[in-house]
């Protein structure tokens, strides 16, 4: 299969008069894919929340397409990345958190970096792409992670649960060297189109960065987001769980941590932005500018404190929801936004087929390349988020259905409640109807999970 790209290659020759016999073979785009951890749609582009300052991430959006809803596959970050890569869902995978054991569940030569090195492109990596390693034969080279552990190491909750303490600079951090890593190889001279991936950690727990990105945020002029006390009064017995399993908003609040908490979040956001807009003036200054496909993805949400919750490990909004950013020449145009509702697991396929390289058959997903030429293009696939065994929330454009495994559920209208406070599930009428339809995309066989990894709890963070 040859994807838009070759297209717009051939049709140039016809227009400029060459001979297929006296053209070139044509030229396969690069790719520039950066991850984002913990990225929720804080991105000033979506105008979620008016306090981000994104600039970097803004002005790619505005090269390409930005997705305004777009959705994880699963709002934990090594299911998420698992099913991202692998192209297969967490219910096929049997990955379902943090703590399970991934090990084989992709089969060599699967996953989406594999698929580009069989064609013949030079594929390296930098930073947290897969969380808990690949297959070292699916790489040209990575950059060793042993190099980012030398690195200062502030605790945990440093900047969340517990004041900022750390003097850092730029450098100390390890998105710094992975995006020095990534800058070197968009500047060297390949024989072979490149693949290059770029995870960034920020704005990943702990949020220590240096001082001046949280000075860009002054504690006094901190909002809250949306929230009501009572939010968890209509939901079913599994949605309060999973508000309060972690137990950080009482923590938060028993702390008076609550607006320093998002000035945290919002200063790691920022840092992230700038190590973005590092990768961008490299490669607008390169060769390579005009023939690279970008995409730009958070790997899920982050919840901070609405519905009394942390984190990300949930299947509301806020921890589901992330920025997605595509920039692909003569497929996208500056400007574009899309308000079709997709998720992750479209970036495998899209990926693929702009460069025209075949899609295996076992990606679950849908090709989104009709969605980047038009944004605007008719789509009838919802986001499907799936957090746990048989947990699952499947998104519209205007409504979020969520199924836990003991059967309840939640249903919301998301043109009229924007924040998911008014669970509809129980409503009747048209509510019945609406769950009778979203229900129908839930799968009807849910693999078990896979082994938890010794010593790890479900949710662990790594």
């Amino acid at each position: 299969m040859r994807g838009p790209f070759f297209l717009s290659v051939f049709l140039f020759a016809i227009a400029t008069g060459s001979h297929a016999a006296d053209a070139p073979a044509p030229v396969r785009p690069n790719v520039l894919f950066i991850a984002v951890d913990d990225l929720n749609h804080w991105v000033t582009h979506l105008g979620r929340n008016p306090q981000t300052a994104t600039p970097n991430i803004d002005r790619l959006a505005a090269r390409g397409v930005a997705f305004t809803r777009a959705y994880c596959a699963a709002p934990a970050c090594k299911p998420s990345r698992t099913s991202l890569m692998s192209g297969l869902r967490p219910w096929s995978t049997g990955c379902y958190y943090n703590g399970d054991n991934n090990t084989g569940l992709i089969p060599e030569g699967a996953s989406l970096n594999a698929q580009f090195l069989k064609a013949g492109y030079h594929v390296a990596g930098a930073g947290k792409i897969y969380h808990g390693g690949s297959y070292p034969s699916e790489w040209t080279e990575y950059l060793d992670k042993a190099e980012l552990d030398k690195l200062p190491t502030p605790s945990k909750n440093e900047g969340f649960l517990d004041p900022v303490k750390s003097g850092l600079k730029d450098e100390d951090l390890g998105d710094w060297h992975s995006v020095n890593w990534c800058i070197k190889q968009i500047d060297a001279l390949h024989d072979k189109p490149f693949f290059i991936a770029c995870g960034l950690v920020k704005p990943h727990l702990p949020w220590a960065v240096p001082r001046k990105y949280y000075d860009m945020f002054p504690l006094d002029g901190i909002q809250l987001p949306p929230y009501l006390e009572d939010d968890l009064k209509d939901l079913p017995p599994a949605g309060v769980q999973m508000a309060l399993k972690e137990g950080d908003h009482e923590k938060i609040l028993a702390s008076g941590r609550w607006k320093a908490a998002i000035q945290s979040y919002l200063a790691s956001c920022a840092y992230t932005d700038m190590n973005v807009g590092r990768l961008l003036d490299a490669l607008e200054k390169s060769p390579a500018r005009d023939n690279t496909i970008i995409v730009l993805w958070g790997d899920h949400g982050w919840s901070l404190g609405e519905k009394n919750h942390w984190r990300k490990f949930a299947l509301w909004e806020e921890p589901t929801r992330a920025p997605l950013v595509w920039v692909a020449p003569g497929v996208t145009k500056p400007g574009g936004v899309c308000g079709r509702t997709v998720d992750f697991m479209t970036i495998y396929p899209t990926l693929c087929e702009l460069a025209g390289l075949p899609i295996p058959k076992h990606v679950e997903g849908p090709s989104a390349v009709s969605l980047l030429r038009d944004p605007k293009s008719a789509w009838d696939h919802p986001a499907i988020s799936t957090y746990g065994y048989m947990n699952h929330s499947v998104r519209t454009e205007d409504a979020r259905y969520i199924r836990y495994a003991d059967g309840g559920e939640e249903l919301y209208n998301e043109t009229e409640d924007p924040y998911e406070w008014t669970n509809l599930a129980k409503h009747g009428g048209t509510a019945e109807s609406t769950i009778k339809k979203l229900a129908a995309y839930l799968p009807s066989d849910n693999k078990p999970r896979v082994k938890r990894e010794p010593g790890k709890s479900r949710d662990a963070e790594e």
